[in-house]
């Protein structure tokens, strides 16, 4: 059985980040667990990932490819949080390269999210509304007095923000008015020059400076005071909240049915908007209050992995990849193969999370893959086997099974897999490593088992 404080740590480096190797994990549950929060919630604390010596060794111009170089930083980061949080946001404030074609803006967009993702939200919807990738992305620069362009100022509201239900269809006219003039300078074209970053531009020509009412105040208001409005009315956090809830804690219905669903713990929406507004609408106060609180601690098992969180934990699992190869563009086709294209979500509204990321075919990749990584000469695998014996000459089969689920994750099992592992266990009849042969026999069989356990559907679930 598991050490309780080794699972809960277990779980929330899962969750906080994308798993842990076993000595990154016993050394962060030898500390309390509010020490360990502090520091995923600080990740200044912490060098970043070397983007140098990934170009370097990669061969990649890192400004022009994303998602092999976010994977890596996903799999070797001290920053485990920071990068979670890019990913969050990158689901909530979905850009995609099927309408930008311009990986420079979509990079820079991700590095604005690892800057300011646990900011307050005010900061937040600001760097989003003036990031060229999402201008272009909702058309914003086509927004121009006289002729407004409605597609940022809906989605501001409808997907960003505050959710279906809480402001009305003129609320929303009086957004994109505020929001007109907010463009991007065009970047110099591709060939035969390069990839070359745009940045905002204001253009007060375009401007809508007339009187506009929304949510309630009237004023010459500008994109600026529609987002302090945002921020301050009450639907706010809590769709935020959900939105994190679903992202950390529990999966959730999907975004379109949360204007007639309530939320599946209306008590977690609750903490978390009371440390929004506590805190000045600062999204690591609401965090904190996530990860410390019984909701969240309670929520094993409850969530589907999405294919990076998957990808990126078989990847510390079995050890490979700490310092940068050739070949690590095939993790971000392999992500892309069970559904979940990186700076290329599917829609405005990210990802479809929770079973949807499971139907025939991705679930077959998803085994394949966790079960192809799995061989006995990968470091993690041989640390794997090592830890199964801990000094021992054997293992009974009982044995086995406990101490391969606890290693390989801790991974809680319901009755029907723990059969399964015991019957290959006993059919195997155990480890042993007093001889050589033994040896090589019992190194198969270890490696064979946490095949198995990584290809158990109880696996799949974050």
């Amino acid at each position: 059985m598991a050490d309780g404080r080794i699972a809960l740590t277990a779980h929330l480096l899962r969750r906080a980040g994308f798993g842990a190797t076993r000595e990154e994990l016993e050394e962060a549950a030898a500390r309390d667990y509010e020490a360990v929060v502090e520091d995923l919630l600080h990740p200044e604390r912490f060098p970043e990932v070397d983007e140098d010596v990934m170009g370097r060794y990669f061969g990649w111009d890192i400004t022009t490819l994303g998602a092999a170089p976010w994977l890596y930083r996903m799999a070797n980061t001290r920053r485990p949080l920071q990068e979670k949080m890019a990913l969050f946001w990158h689901h909530v404030f979905a850009t995609a390269y099927s309408k930008s074609e311009h990986p420079v803006t979509l990079n820079r967009q991700i590095d604005t999210f690892r800057r300011v993702g646990m900011s307050d939200l005010p900061t937040i919807l600001l760097e989003l509304s003036r990031d060229p990738a999402m201008i272009f992305w909702l058309d914003n620069n086509e927004n121009h007095r006289g002729e407004p362009n409605e597609n940022y100022g809906r989605e501001l509201l409808e997907l960003f923000s505050m959710g279906v239900g809480n402001y009305t269809e003129q609320d929303l006219k009086m957004a994109a008015r505020a929001f007109t003039g907010w463009t991007f300078t065009q970047p110099i074209p591709l060939y035969p020059h390069g990839h070359y970053q745009s940045s905002f531009v204001y253009d007060p020509e375009a401007h809508d400076d007339s009187e506009k009412s929304f949510l309630g105040e009237t004023g010459r208001l500008t994109g600026e005071d529609i987002i302090d409005i945002i921020a301050r009315q009450p639907a706010t956090p809590r769709f935020i909240a959900r939105h994190l809830y679903n992202f950390f804690v529990a999966d959730e219905p999907q975004v379109p049915a949360w204007s007639v669903e309530p939320p599946r713990d209306p008590d977690a929406i609750d903490a978390m908007t009371a440390a929004y507004f506590e805190s000045g609408f600062e999204m690591r106060s609401v965090l904190r209050v996530l990860f410390n609180s019984d909701s969240f601690k309670n929520a094993r098992h409850r969530k589907v992995k999405s294919p990076a969180e998957l990808v990126t934990g078989i990847l510390k699992l079995v050890g490979t990849h700490r310092f940068p190869q050739p070949g690590f563009e095939a993790y971000a086709e392999a992500t892309k193969m069970m559904g979940q294209e990186l700076l290329n979500p599917p829609t405005v509204e990210g990802w479809h999370t929770g079973k949807e990321w499971i139907d025939g075919g991705t679930l077959n990749e998803r085994v394949n893959f966790a079960v192809n990584e799995v061989a006995p000469d990968k470091p993690g695998v041989q640390s794997f086997i090592a830890g199964l014996t801990s000094g021992k000459t054997s293992l009974p089969p009982d044995e086995m099974v406990e101490r391969s689920l606890d290693l390989a994750g801790p991974v809680a099992v319901g009755k029907e897999t723990r059969a399964g592992l015991t019957r290959f266990a006993e059919t195997s009849g155990g480890l042993s490593f007093a001889t050589e042969e033994e040896s090589s026999l019992s190194t198969a069989k270890a490696a064979r088992m946490l095949q198995l356990v990584v290809a158990s559907r109880e696996y799949q679930l974050a």
